[in-house]
């Protein structure tokens, strides 16, 4: 039997997706994650945008053109949220968020329905890893309730992982993985017994002797005692993606956002005090219900002010069942227009942040085309030639300049 699990979204779904593949596999079943003929397919889906949803649906077609006998079994945040829209033809199972490490178990025997959302954090194992940097999730759900987001209702409420789960898989990782990225739903909010605990976490899973990552957080944990603790870690990568989503106090007041632009700024200071060469990047969405061109001028100035090394830029979508669904949307037009104007922003960005680093320690994770590429430890895509196999490689280099989606350097 071949497995076909394709996933959307985020890095959570990708570890959720890896661990039924490990599961999978150690029942013999061959397993693929690009479309090919397969006995059954796993659609993963996605639900933060209404375009997500739409490739979730796109997904499942390509499923039934790649072979139409083939069994479909759809599961994650989309169906979660609108089962109904996945019972067409060709799929089999609809299941949701819960429970997504059974559908081992349903593959061979049957319905695995939509079930509650738990309220502690399902351990379903550990995630597949065959990658140069192993994803660990540590957390799930969200209690944030932002007005756009539709996340906390398809996810749940926050609830974390158990410390000793998490460092049994880090410490069973393969020699091969050089870097461990903690991700989760708000791993801002990654609590042991009840208390904050991620500079715990991350102190134990020092000694491992692998670079640490941690992947979207949230300016309010930003503190003088984090930092410290930070840079005493002697594997902590300086790179901190902080979810900005408006510069604009009156558009994050309508965001249900919990900070103003100035405790933002005074957060993105405090890193910098403690690494200079942070490499600091944000999520902004334009167009936000309401959104004027004077609350987008405002966005505007405060990215160049905070200098982000780089910006993951969104464009509103409405969301049914959220607050801002109820709010007056902004014609696509002006989406463009503004995604535009922070797309050239951006560039103008990257290129500035690359500018301000001479030497740096890059993990070689692949080669494309005729380039070595991996990421310097503050998170800059790096591009290098070599005449031996860098592949899985920390080499050191001299960066060059912008080149690409990243710079290109030379190995010392």
């Amino acid at each position: 039997m071949k497995v076909c699990i394709l996933t959307l979204g985020c890095k959570v779904n990708r570890y959720e997706s890896d661990v039924i593949a490990a599961k999978l596999e150690k029942r013999g079943i061959t397993v693929v994650d690009n479309i090919q003929p397969s006995d059954v397919y796993v659609v993963n889906t996605c639900a933060v945008t209404g375009e997500a949803e739409k490739k979730s649906r796109q997904m499942i077609a390509k499923c039934k053109k790649s072979n139409p006998k083939a069994r479909i079994i759809v599961c994650g945040c989309a169906s979660q949220n609108n089962q109904k829209q996945f019972e067409i033809d060709g799929v089999q199972v609809v299941s949701g968020v819960a429970g997504k490490a059974k559908i081992v178990d349903i593959i061979c025997q049957g319905q695995l329905p939509v079930l509650p959302l738990p309220l502690q954090y399902e351990e379903d194992g550990f995630a597949q890893v065959s990658r140069t940097r192993a994803y660990i999730k540590i957390q799930d759900g969200c209690n944030n309730f932002c007005s756009y987001c539709i996340i906390p209702y398809v996810r749940g409420r926050s609830r974390s992982r158990d410390e000793q789960s998490i460092l049994q898989e880090a410490t069973n990782l393969p020699d091969s993985v050089q870097e461990i990225v903690l991700t989760g739903i708000n791993v801002t909010d990654f609590k042991i017994d009840g208390k904050p605990g991620l500079l715990q976490l991350l102190s134990k899973l020092d000694g491992l002797n692998k670079r640490l990552r941690l992947s979207s957080i949230e300016d309010t944990i930003v503190s003088e005692d984090l930092l410290k603790g930070l840079k005493a870690l002697k594997n902590f990568c300086p790179h901190f993606h902080l979810s900005l989503q408006s510069g604009c106090d009156s558009v994050l007041r309508r965001m249900n956002r919990k900070y103003t632009t100035k405790q933002f700024a005074q957060s993105v200071n405090l890193i910098r005090k403690y690494f200079p060469l942070a490499g600091i990047t944000t999520d902004v969405i334009v167009g936000f219900p309401g959104e004027s061109d004077e609350e987008f001028e405002k966005t505007v100035e405060f990215i160049k002010q905070v200098q982000f090394s780089s910006l993951h830029i969104f464009k509103y979508s409405r969301r049914p069942g959220t607050v801002a669904a109820k709010m007056q949307d902004l014609d696509m037009s002006i989406k463009n227009k503004r995604s535009d104007v922070l797309e050239q922003l951006k560039t103008q960005l990257q290129s500035k942040f690359i500018s301000k680093n001479d030497v740096a320690c890059v993990l070689v994770e692949e080669k494309e085309g005729d380039f070595y590429t991996g990421y310097s430890e503050n998170y800059i895509k790096v591009y290098m030639q070599s005449d031996s196999d860098l592949t899985n490689k920390t080499v050191k280099v001299k960066l060059e300049g912008p080149f690409m989606q990243g710079a290109k350097a030379k190995v010392l």
